[in-house]
């Protein structure tokens, strides 16, 4: 890394477009699971039609990773109290859906597809939910070893 500082004096806006909805059956976020790995409920992701052609070649693959926008969040915050925690942590040391850019991952495991339609399990995210994208989930692309944890290393033991 460079000892060189840079300083940012642009600030920019992006737009996104929705894809797709997530279909799930948490009609609220009190009883979502807290990450996908905790979760074993299937859902479907519909595809908007203009958008069905990108999902070729995905029944390929076992998981998948979906982006999404918390649009049930009201507010965004630097600091954080998250779900496993008493204390507050920076909001990019967590998962919290309080960000500056309200955007979501996570990995799913994909069961089928039907046309624009994708049945997966492990969904971890309420009723409606945009899609922004779908990437194909690949170990050897994304698993790392050796990682540290953070603050998580004394709360998930």
């Amino acid at each position: 890394m460079s000892n060189r500082v840079r300083k940012m004096t642009t600030r920019r806006t992006f737009e996104f477009r929705q894809i797709g909805v997530i279909h799930s059956p948490y009609k609220n976020h009190r009883d979502m699971p807290i990450q996908a790995s905790r979760s074993s409920a299937i859902g479907e992701i519909e595809v908007f039609e203009e958008y069905e052609k990108g999902l070729k070649d995905v029944e390929g693959f076992s998981y998948i990773l979906i982006l999404y926008l918390f649009h049930k969040s009201r507010r965004a915050s630097v600091l954080v109290k998250p779900f496993l925690d008493d204390v507050l942590r920076g909001v990019f040391a967590t998962r919290s859906p309080n960000r500056p850019n309200w955007i979501g991952l996570s990995p799913v495991e994909l069961l089928e597809r039907c046309g624009n339609i994708l049945r997966v399990a492990g969904v971890d995210v309420v009723e409606g939910t945009p899609l922004l994208d779908i990437k194909p989930y690949v170990p050897q692309f994304d698993v790392r070893e050796s990682v540290r944890i953070g603050w998580l290393e004394s709360r998930l033991k």
